[in-house]
Formats: structure tokens, sequence, C-alpha cells
């Protein structure tokens, strides 16, 4: 049976309803808050560590049903004090830079794991209703620091979720690259042509999943409304290669400098994964998403083998590889409908785009 989220579940869920979102002053908490203030919430409280991200977001919104919190997912205390009279969480929370955590792993792994523990932990003592984690394709089959942490990240979800103390329900979302984010591929590019210089590409034949902002938000209230304990959701996403996302910018911005491969970076996989060829016998179709739900005992494996899955999905699992490959026609129409490219393609056709 395929399943969607209407405005009125939203409304009667979010209503009323105090939320945390931990990292919240990123690409998403900004992003979550403008949504949710559609459905009516009693408060929404932004946690991160960043002042200055605190600052400018307090100036932008102005809205009375905004309440900032500076502070650190790995200070069990201050995390513990936030979660007082707090219905739902999302945890955003992390380090999420893969050469950065490659250098640092200790960091990633106290924020992304120990960090997130405390954030489970204190939902829990609170009583929290719902908590959504935030996670990555690169959780899957991890080759990375910073998938491997957030590998724990889930697994440390699903253990919550099993213990079954108190009344919290957990649930977690995973998803690709989200376009247009900080830090992300995309604004690199602009960047760099905003300098004039020549556009730096790890591999041309490197594939991504490509989600926009919008997607990321419907697939968190969509975990948040339907998701049950100890299960993970998956938004459906189409993939683009490196190489064709690079041509269908120069495209759009008639950029005409050199494309330069510079090799793989640390940590990097060539194609991503979202759900694992372990996970298939777990993973439902669910419309525009994919649930996993968490192994047990009784499970019944043979079913797998025996072909009997709902899923629809190739053996291998869900990867960039295998799911609906963008042309690069298709690159500009999708890159065309983010309201940032087109802000800097206005700039562009009046002559002030570049530094």
């Amino acid at each position: 049976m395929k399943m969607t989220v209407t405005t009125p579940d939203l409304r009667k869920s979010i209503k009323n309803k105090t939320i945390l979102i931990t990292g919240g002053t990123g690409s998403f908490g900004n992003a979550v808050f403008k949504r949710l203030l559609d459905y009516d919430p009693q408060c929404i409280v932004i946690l991160s560590r960043d002042e200055k991200k605190q600052h400018d977001m307090r100036n932008e919104y102005s809205s009375d049903k905004l309440r900032f919190v500076l502070g650190d997912v790995r200070d069990k205390e201050t995390i513990d004090n936030v979660m007082y009279g707090v219905d739902y969480v999302f945890h955003a929370a992390a380090l999420k830079h893969v050469p950065v955590c490659e250098f640092f792993p200790m960091e990633a792994i106290e924020t992304n794991a120990m960090g997130s523990n405390n954030v489970m932990s204190a939902a829990v003592n609170n009583n929290i209703k719902n908590v959504v984690i935030l996670s990555t394709d690169k959780a899957v089959y991890p080759i990375n620091v910073m998938g491997m942490s957030k590998a724990l990240m889930e697994r440390i979800m699903i253990a919550k979720s099993r213990e079954n103390k108190g009344n919290t329900n957990f649930c977690g979302t995973r998803y690709g690259n989200v376009m247009y984010t900080r830090g992300s591929v995309i604004p690199f590019f602009i960047d760099l042509m905003k300098l004039k210089k020549n556009l730096r590409v790890t591999d041309g034949n490197m594939t991504r999943f490509m989600m926009s902002l919008d997607n990321s938000v419907d697939l968190v209230l969509y975990a948040l409304v339907k998701g049950k304990n100890g299960e993970i959701y998956v938004k459906k996403s189409p993939a683009a290669t490196m190489g064709d996302l690079v041509t269908a910018l120069t495209e759009i911005f008639s950029y005409n400098r050199k494309v330069q491969e510079i090799g793989k970076r640390p940590g990097e996989k060539i194609h991503e994964c979202l759900i694992s060829r372990e996970e298939l016998t777990r993973t439902y179709d669910c419309g525009d998403y994919y649930k996993i739900i968490p192994e047990s005992p009784n499970m019944n494996y043979e079913d797998y083998f025996r072909g009997e899955r709902t899923d629809g999905l190739p053996e291998e699992g869900y990867t960039s590889d295998n799911t609906k490959q963008l042309s690069v026609k298709e690159i500009k129409v999708l890159l065309l409908s983010l309201p940032e490219i087109k802000k800097e393609l206005a700039n562009f056709k009046k002559g002030r785009f570049y530094k």
C-alpha cells in the first residue's frame, strides 16, 4: 500500500508541540524551521554551538516561536536540560565533511556517535514522544570515518528502540547528496566559476544521489508521522555523474574554462548506497519512500533467497549506480528549479556573477 503524509496529518501532529532541532542552524535546520511554522507549533528550539549562525537566524526570522540554545551534543548536561518540555526531536547535529573526519576521526566519533547517544538517552530520560535521527548513504557499507560514525549512530538508535525504556519512539532517515547545502559540491563549483577558475572534479564517473532540500524535509516529516521504533526511511531519488553535473552547470552559466579531474579524495566512494543488499529482506516500498525495519530473531531470511520480496529493488541494493540516472538535460531542469541557482543565474545575466 502506498503511504503518504498529508497536511492535516502534519498539522495534527505538530500543532502546539515543542520541537528541538539539534544542529539547527545548518541548511536543514533553516529549511525545516520554515516548514514547521506552517503547522502552528508551540515552540521550535534550535540547539547549536555556532553563536554567529544563531545570531543570523534570529535576525532573519524574528519569530516568537523560535528559541535558541547554545550548546554541544557532546555535553550530556546541556542536552538533558534542553530536552525539558520538548515533544519531538530532529537530530541533525553532526560532523559531515568526509576529508575532515578522515583526519580527525575521534572528533567525528565524539559528535556523530557519542553525541547522538547523549541525545537519545536524554530523550528517554525526558519522555520525548518521537526522535528522528538524520543519517546518510555513507553509513551503508562505510569506508570512511564519517560513514562509520553515522552507521554507529544508526545502530545506537536501533539499540535504544529495542530497550523500550520510557515512551520514546526512535526512527531514522538516510539520504544522499542534498543539493546546494553548505559545503556541498554545487556551490563549490559555482564559487570556482565566480573566481574564473578551472573546475575541479574528483572523478567524472562518480555518481551521487540528487535530492533537494525540500525533499529532505519531506523525508524527516514523513518519518516523524509514520515512523515506528527502529525503522529507517529512504527517499527514492535519482542520481547523476559528477561529469554530467559539471557539464550541466557550465551550460547553464555559459562557462568555458577547463574541467580538471583531480582524483578521488580520502574516504570517497565511486558510487553511494542507500539500502544494502543485506537490508533488502527488511525493506518495504512505501510509495515515494522505502522503509527498512530492524532485524529481529524470528525474521525469515529465506524469503529473500526465494525472491519473495516487496521492495522491487536490485539484488545489490539501492545505489547511486542503479537508480534512475539523470541526463545532462534533466540535471539542468533540476538545477534550474533550485532558488539558489535562479538567484545566481539572475546575477549572471546582470553581470554581477563574477568576483
